[in-house]
């Protein structure tokens, strides 16, 4: 083992500074139960922030001795780290923000499984009881302000992007902020780390002390896409599915910039979302943005979406290439739309109770490689469940390519088998293509190998 690898002994932060004898016997102990594999990779992830890696497996396999232990003391909870990487440091002390995401940690994993997920009083079958999970867990995490109006920018986009698009996100963080507007992205390096770090100086040149960067991520991604050190809310939600939940329910307008497989997961869950006729009626800002190098990359989305969904589904957003400034005017105006419709419908700023979340976008979806074959993947339905369906298959290529579980899957039993009506199939078979050539599945310089396979 490497002598560079750190020791350390994290003090506790925020609402874990004062707690209860019932609560510090309940961490402790919960924290070596069924939930202690989770907490213990969530927590490699957080102390991994910066480093170049999008592989769960290697991440567990490189630091296979690392170990994490909560520590109980008379008035709280320490967190004690063994063999844990030495950039989470700064001259033997850990970097306050990830130690911060340390307890961010402990908190959702080992909190949500024993107050939510395991508690029979909430029911995570309905879509009003999950809806209601994504809620109390957010509100848990300390996301939620009464009195702050609508200002908060969901920034979706790839963690494997070029240097000109990432420089680019940076651009459009800057101009929202400049407008006093947050950031709430996967957390993550690339498209979530940009315009973040864009944002910290318009907030920085307006004097904006408040400025909120949320991050909302799941244990299966979060070793792929650690947290990145600007965010200040780090907020882990059980399953891809709650996680999608918490940024429709939380953000206030989208954004989209150039990505991959995980990015067209999340464009088709949210355009499955607004084509429900319950949602028809209530605003929703959506722009897709890149510099013009990227230009391409939104052409080929925005054919894959007329081809599959249809020209309602195209109607749900706008594109605009390479104008910064213009982004966040847009953005700006559809917030203020938002703001409004709150106000006269009196639903809460902070939580957007009223949009239709139906249960085909809510329960789990594994993906095995049996599930990925028996996918509903043709027209003969309904816009909004051909999305749901076709988000599920992202989300399948998502984990064969990134996730440890998916990784392991693939390696054992070959690549995921998608199949269904010939002209989708073709359709998304261009598109992936198009995201391996333009290297959007995995970081620069690693060698791609496909994770599925197209069958018409």
């Amino acid at each position: 083992m490497s002598n560079d690898l750190v020791d350390a002994k994290v003090s506790p932060t925020g609402q874990f500074a004062i707690l209860s004898k019932h609560e510090i016997h309940k961490l402790t102990h919960d924290s070596r139960g069924p939930q202690y594999q989770a907490f213990r990779n969530c927590s490699l992830a957080v102390l991994n922030s910066g480093g170049y890696m999008d592989d769960g497996k290697e991440l567990l396999e490189r630091y296979s001795d690392y170990d994490i232990s909560v520590i109980p003391t008379e008035r709280s909870v320490k967190l004690e780290v063994r063999n844990a990487p030495p950039s989470a440091f700064v001259d033997g002390r850990m970097i306050r923000g990830i130690a911060e995401h340390l307890f961010a940690v402990l908190r959702d994993i080992i909190y949500v499984n024993s107050e939510i997920t395991g508690d029979p009083r909430y029911d995570l079958v309905s879509a009003r009881g999950v809806t209601d999970a994504v809620f109390h867990i957010l509100r848990n995490a300390g996301t939620f302000e009464r009195a702050r109006p609508p200002r908060l920018v969901v920034c979706w986009g790839g963690h494997s992007i070029s240097s000109e698009e990432y420089d680019y996100t940076k651009k459009v963080g800057y101009e929202l902020a400049l407008r006093y507007l947050d950031i709430c992205t996967g957390c993550g390096p690339g498209a979530m780390k940009g315009p973040m770090k864009g944002a910290t100086i318009g907030h920085a040149k307006q004097r904006e002390r408040r400025g909120q960067y949320l991050g909302i991520t799941e244990p299966g991604i979060i070793a792929a896409e650690a947290p990145n050190p600007i965010v200040n809310q780090l907020v882990i939600m059980p399953d891809i599915e709650k996680r999608l939940e918490a940024f429709v329910r939380t953000g206030h307008g989208i954004i989209v910039f150039p990505g991959g497989a995980g990015t067209a997961e999340e464009i088709l869950y949210l355009l499955g979302i607004l084509l429900h006729e319950e949602n028809r009626e209530q605003p929703f800002p959506v722009i897709f943005t890149g510099p013009a190098s990227a230009a391409d990359y939104f052409i080929r989305i925005d054919q894959f979406i007329g081809a599959t969904l249809g020209e309602e589904a195209r109607s749900k957003y706008q594109i605009i290439i390479d104008d910064p400034p213009a982004v966040a005017r847009q953005m700006a105006a559809g917030i203020e739309d938002v703001r409004q419709y709150r106000k006269d419908s009196g639903d809460a700023y902070y939580f957007n109770w009223q949009l239709k979340v139906s249960t085909e976008f809510q329960r789990p979806f594994a993906p095995t490689h049996e599930n990925m074959r028996n996918l509903a993947l043709h027209t003969n339905q309904e816009p909004y469940l051909l999305a749901a369906n076709l988000r599920r298959a992202f989300s399948g290529i998502v984990s064969g390519n990134v996730k440890d579980e998916g990784i392991r899957k693939v390696e054992k039993h070959g690549p995921y088998e998608l199949c269904g009506d010939p002209k989708l199939m073709e359709s998304m078979d261009k598109l992936l293509e198009s995201f391996v050539k333009q290297q959007r599945m995995k970081l620069p310089g690693k060698t791609y190998t496909p994770c599925y396979r197209i069958i018409a």
